[in-house]
């Protein structure tokens, strides 16, 4: 039977025993992306009619060889199943990787840390909301009378997927820039001054995202401009923590 021990930062296990709490949470994560994958070709069906619904009118992808369905298929299906499996494997990741932290280390990372998949989520969200209708919708009426325009289904959703997973990835600005704020590497003064550099780095991780069409990127931009404020927000409010809250207990007790 499969168990994960509960190890606190003071713990000492040896690399064995490190390498079988490695293998468990790796049981579990690959686990929950089976279980996913299953749920999500199971309902493959509902699944690509809300990819595609992107698409204007009725249109559906095209496949041109006799196995692409069924290929295309499981693709969208392990993608799917991802997501669906992400914030199992996110808190596998944590909870191995969180005994290394000191306590007052933990305080600081765990916020950051269950940050990740809400952001990621909210990314996703929006990408398929805002983002994907809009650039399919330019892309697609792009020369129109000028071309046969079809959608063959391998290309269409390795660019929906491409585009969400982006925008999920994006979306963790705020993550950065508390961590690097909590890490003593800037402060929101200084984000306050690379405001305008800001702007045109993230116009140009704008301009690079699947695409690369002007209204993806202008609406792109939107938001992690708006992340951007938010996170000099929240860097001021919390700013650098105090010593004592980095080195714990330990500190305030002296070397003894």
């Amino acid at each position: 039977m499969v168990r994960v021990r509960s190890i606190k930062h003071e713990d000492r296990l040896t690399v064995i025993e490190h390498l079988d709490e490695l293998r468990t949470r790796l049981i579990f994560a690959i686990v929950s992306f089976v279980v996913g994958f299953g749920i999500c070709f199971w309902q493959n069906h509902r699944l690509l009619d809300i990819l595609n619904k992107p698409l204007p009118g009725d249109q559906h992808p095209v496949t041109l060889g006799v196995a692409e369905p069924f290929t295309v298929t499981l693709t969208v299906a392990a993608y799917a199943g991802l997501l669906l499996a992400l914030p199992v494997i996110l808190y596998q990741v944590y909870a191995f990787v969180l005994p290394a932290f000191s306590p007052g280390e933990r305080r600081l990372a765990l916020p950051l840390l269950l940050m990740v998949p809400f952001l990621f989520a909210a990314g996703v969200v929006f990408g398929y909301f805002v983002v994907l209708p809009a650039a399919v919708k330019f892309l697609l009426n792009f020369n129109d009378d000028q071309f046969n325009i079809q959608v063959r289904a391998r290309e269409y959703y390795s660019f929906v997927a491409m585009t969400l997973l982006a925008l999920g990835v994006l979306f963790q600005v705020p993550v950065g820039i508390l961590a690097a704020t909590r890490l003593g590497i800037t402060t929101p003064g200084q984000l306050r001054r690379l405001r305008r550099h800001a702007i045109v780095v993230i116009a140009v991780v704008a301009m690079l995202l699947p695409g690369t069409d002007p209204i993806t990127m202008l609406l792109s931009m939107v938001p992690l401009i708006i992340l951007y404020e938010l996170s000099i927000v929240l860097a001021a409010l919390f700013g650098r923590p105090s010593r004592e809250s980095v080195e714990g207990p330990a500190a305030a007790e002296g070397p003894g």
